[in-house]
């Protein structure tokens, strides 16, 4: 891979991170609060590659006017980089022809509920339903035991996935920094449940707060129920992942 080449994959790579980071496609990579730092790099890229080509040009530039000079081991030829150089290529490949779904309910599964202790918990509103995230309603329902929940109508979205006797979940994956570290926290349905649940599919259930848990068969974590009054389809939302857990 000679500087030409270098100075191109440095430049679609940059491409592909500010196409990524200026459209919700960073969203299946990294937390929302990254994208700054995903656009600066991309910026960065493109500069080096831009940086890479003058430098190359004015070094041509000056070959010429020094020719026939003995300049010890440069001797005036381009000096190529190893072969397994352009491995460095499958990353962009990667990104640009491919753009992974969010992870799922195979992952939600196979890794036991993330649900840790919150410092505090922030004021709901004192009437009218409460929306509140997985994370939010697993950690009062659990840690808070509820009092905060208690004879309200509760709004929770999420995915379904099942267990190995079928038993229905409702799950969001939190994450603290990227997808490669997102972990599940689940929420137990009972009460009015749709007949028919597919996996992954993405529901908003509507229902009340119950002080019925169940343990994760993976970690032994607890996770609640939520008691269904009313459940329907909604599309994947434009960030997959919640990150409520770590704030």
């Amino acid at each position: 891979m000679n500087r030409q080449a270098q100075a191109a994959v440095l430049f679609l790579l940059g491409a592909a991170l500010l196409h990524a980071g200026f459209t919700d496609l960073y969203l299946r990579y990294v937390k929302a609060g990254l994208q700054p730092l995903l656009l600066l790099s991309g910026a960065v890229l493109i500069a080096a590659a831009l940086a890479t080509v003058w430098y190359e040009w004015r070094g041509r530039t000056k070959r010429r006017h020094d020719e026939g000079v003995d300049h010890g081991d440069g001797d005036g030829h381009v000096h190529r980089e190893p072969r397994v150089s352009w491995l460095l290529v499958l990353p962009l490949l990667a990104l640009i022809l491919v753009a992974p779904p969010a992870l799922g309910s195979y992952s939600a599964m196979r890794t036991g509920t993330a649900l840790q202790q919150p410092y505090g918990y922030d004021k709901l509103p004192a009437a009218g339903p409460l929306h509140l995230t997985v994370v939010d309603y697993a950690t009062r329902a659990v840690y808070d035991h509820g009092r905060s929940l208690k004879g309200r109508r509760l709004d929770v979205t999420g995915f379904v996935a099942l267990d190995g006797a079928g038993h229905p979940y409702l799950v969001r994956m939190a994450l603290n920094c990227c997808a490669a570290d997102a972990q599940p926290v689940k929420i137990a349905l009972t009460g009015k449940i749709p007949p028919v649940l597919q996996p992954d599919k993405w529901l908003e259930v509507t229902g009340t707060y119950t002080a019925r848990r169940t343990k994760d068969p993976v970690n032994n974590g607890p996770i609640p129920y939520l008691q269904v009054t009313e459940a329907k389809p909604v599309p994947v939302p434009k960030d997959p992942y919640d990150e409520s857990w770590n704030k």
